[in-house]
């Protein structure tokens, strides 16, 4: 009896305060703020898809390719890993090891979505796989995807560490997976210690 009374208090004390000029006031705002962002993120996004519609239509009309970056085969991918010039420009650590992103705070927040945008770069700091050509996410390309997998579990690291764009950070996933499908790299599996006096009759 005692408990009801109090949860009809509570409840009698919060319609009070919803139906009050303030929280109302307060209310529109915040309903007015979500639909005003919704409208802009809803522009930008269309205007975002003209854009690239209107650019590859050029590009079609002009004959000209549809990427303006260097287009890198995965074998030269492959040797350029194990030629001198990587060696001097990354020495003995993995190719996001060098890497900083700028963010406030101490936690780093999640990866910008892409890069790369038209065939360009979009950014002046772009992720690790998209500032250099010559690597190339790929199952055959082991050597490049050992260095996003953690030696210790075995997981593939997250964005967040390494540095990588949320689209190349998807194609790894997909490129590790179907390099352990294929059996180029090892897939460790945790091991389990097992009581066999639980299992016994």
């Amino acid at each position: 009896m005692h408990n009801s009374f109090l949860i009809f208090k509570m409840a009698a004390s919060l319609r009070s305060i919803f139906q009050s000029p303030i929280a109302s006031t307060f209310l529109q705002q915040i309903s007015y703020r979500n639909q005003l962002t919704w409208c802009r993120n809803l522009t930008l996004t269309r205007r975002l898809q003209q854009d690239d519609a209107a650019a590859e239509a050029e590009d079609e009309e002009i004959g000209a390719p549809s990427t303006k970056r260097l287009a890198v085969d995965v074998p030269t991918s492959i040797r350029y890993l194990d030629s001198q010039a990587f060696q001097d420009g990354y020495g003995d650590k993995p190719v996001w090891f060098h890497y900083r992103r700028n963010f406030k705070g101490q936690i780093p927040p999640k990866t910008r979505k892409s890069c790369v945008r038209k065939g360009e770069l979009t950014t002046a700091s772009p992720c690790p796989v998209c500032r250099d050509e010559y690597l190339v996410l790929d199952a055959k390309n082991t050597k490049l995807l050992e260095q996003f997998i953690s030696p210790f579990s075995g997981e593939i690291l997250e964005s967040q560490k390494t540095g990588l764009c949320q689209k190349q950070h998807t194609k790894l996933v997909l490129e590790v997976m179907r390099a352990q499908n294929e059996g180029r790299l090892e897939k460790q599996l945790p091991f389990r210690t097992y009581d066999y006096d639980d299992y016994k009759s």
